[in-house]
């Protein structure tokens, strides 16, 4: 296995990996970077995910890369769809020729010495170390390994199969089959009327607490009109920016008039499946965006709770039996099968060791620089996308905003950035700010924020964009440090594209 030598790192061929490297590539073609990623496959999270109706939980426009628009007027995507976005934008830019796959990182160290880090990788042929100037994970935020699993009592005692969805199997049909979906968020309001819809005899969502749902028309209008009465380019950038103030007004709303929203999206809500349903299914006790809204195209869910083909229970689960779930109500639940949408499992930075000059640290310890660098730490920065808008919104930001920091490296020759706060910091609010279950549980692993700007991470996406901003690079707070003794600088025309 051929070790590699490059300026630029990046961890993770996904989304936000390809995305990253698709920026680097447009800052300079002639950068020498290459991309691990640990499966067989591009895509990331949507080539994992097959479970089905997989898709998108935020408008795909603002979800696709801003370089490559997304095409057509669908307001969500398919995880097929996105996956081969993905893939066809790789093979555009050039960036599958630069990815290295089946390369699991486990450890990652940097010396001041040889200002490099040294990244070890897991392959099949065994161990491989590579070398960087500058390290960028883009893992997201969840171990693909495994999801969070609740040992639900008597789990052992059912007869049919208990499949989470982060693992479903290619061979399961739902034909026929009486099928009970455990929780409440994205994934199992996408599963209900998907699994209904190809043919379940009966599905049944069990939920804990009831979560916002949001319907959406599938089609987007407005866009279609915009792309009517506009150029191409001017629509497509059109369409983008409003659905961006779009969201972010939603959030923002949700967060100073939390009364109305609630009112708005109940009255939403009832015309499709009536007051009583809503008021006790779909009425969480939390306010909209403390917890991540559920979007569906159209109502589908709804829909599938009208013809009959589904129907929501809200109670806890006392055991499985042998034949289903019989519930702390009293109430029993014949199952052939159960789907266990009970969440991820928070991995911070792919759970990757560091270190710096020999003494390891972990994430937690550590307050991020602009949600993207950790501070003390030279030449790393992690792509955390938004919890309250499109990932690669926020993604994006990042991977512009280290070809900033490399720009600046190149043009007063230093070797490294490291992100210095001028006094202690005071700890703020974790940076991810829901009090989703996912969250809650993975507070410890979080890495800190602060309370003051650069250091806190607001999910903003306008106040992101100036924060972010290149002209900002030198803010005072970034310490650039000059190249080692014997370390050469490599001109442009020295790089070799790996």
């Amino acid at each position: 296995m051929r070790s590699l030598d490059v300026e630029v790192l990046v961890v993770g061929a996904g989304l936000s990996g390809v995305g990253a490297a698709c920026r680097l590539s447009r800052m300079d073609p002639a950068v020498s970077y290459a991309v691990l990623e640990s499966r067989p496959a591009l895509g990331g999270t949507w080539d994992l995910f097959r479970y089905p109706g997989v898709r998108s939980d935020s408008d795909v426009h603002t979800f696709a890369y801003p370089f490559r628009p997304w095409a057509g007027s669908d307001v969500l995507a398919t995880g097929e769809a996105i996956r081969d976005y993905i893939r066809d934008t790789a093979a555009e830019f050039g960036v599958d020729e630069h990815v290295h796959h089946d390369q699991r990182v486990i450890s990652a160290a940097w010396s001041s010495g040889t200002g490099t880090w040294t990244v070890k990788a897991e392959t099949v042929e065994g161990l491989v170390e590579h070398t960087a100037r500058f390290l960028y994970v883009c893992t997201g935020y969840f171990s693909y390994d495994t999801g969070h699993v609740v040992d639900f009592p008597g789990r052992a005692e059912f007869d049919g199969p208990i499949i989470h969805p982060q693992f479903w199997p290619e061979a399961f049909d739902p034909a026929g089959k009486r099928i009970v979906v455990i929780g409440s968020g994205a994934t199992a309001v996408t599963l209900v009327p998907a699994l209904a819809e190809r043919g379940a005899e009966h599905v049944t969502m069990l939920q804990r607490s009831p979560s916002y749902v949001l319907p959406l028309p599938a089609d987007d209008r407005v866009g279609g009109l915009l792309h009517r009465v506009l150029p191409e380019r001017a629509a497509r950038r059109a369409v983008r920016g409003k659905n961006v103030l779009q969201n972010v007004g939603l959030f923002e709303a949700s967060r100073r008039f939390p009364r109305a929203v609630r009112r708005v999206l109940a009255r939403a809500n009832s015309r499709l499946v009536g007051e009583d349903v809503v008021r006790e299914h779909f009425t969480p006790t939390y306010d909209p965006w403390d917890q991540r809204l559920c979007v569906v195209p159209d109502g589908d869910l709804f829909a599938a709770l009208q013809s009959g083909r589904a129907s929501v229970v809200t109670d806890t689960v006392e055991t499985f039996t042998r034949t289903g779930i019989r519930l702390d109500g009293g109430t029993e639940l014949d199952a052939d099968a159960v789907v266990t949408a009970t969440g991820l499992r928070i991995e911070v930075a792919g759970g990757i060791t560091f270190s710096v000059d020999g003494t390891t640290f972990a994430p937690r310890e550590h307050f991020l620089y602009k949600g993207a660098m950790f501070d003390g730490v030279p030449n790393l920065a992690v792509c955390l996308g938004y919890t309250n808008n499109s990932w690669t919104l926020r993604a994006d930001l990042t991977s512009r905003f280290v070809c900033a920091v490399l720009e600046h490296l190149r043009a007063t020759g230093t070797a490294s950035a490291t992100p210095r706060p001028a006094a202690p910091l005071d700890e703020g609010t974790p940076p991810f700010e829901l009090t989703s279950g996912y969250i809650e549980r993975s507070r410890h692993l979080l890495p800190k924020q602060g309370t003051t700007r650069p250091w806190t991470v607001r999910q903003n996406y306008f106040s992101d964009l100036r924060l972010m901003s290149a002209r900002r690079v030198d803010d005072g707070t970034l310490e650039f440090a000059p190249l080692p003794a014997r370390t050469p600088v490599l001109a442009a025309a020295d790089r070799g594209r790996s």
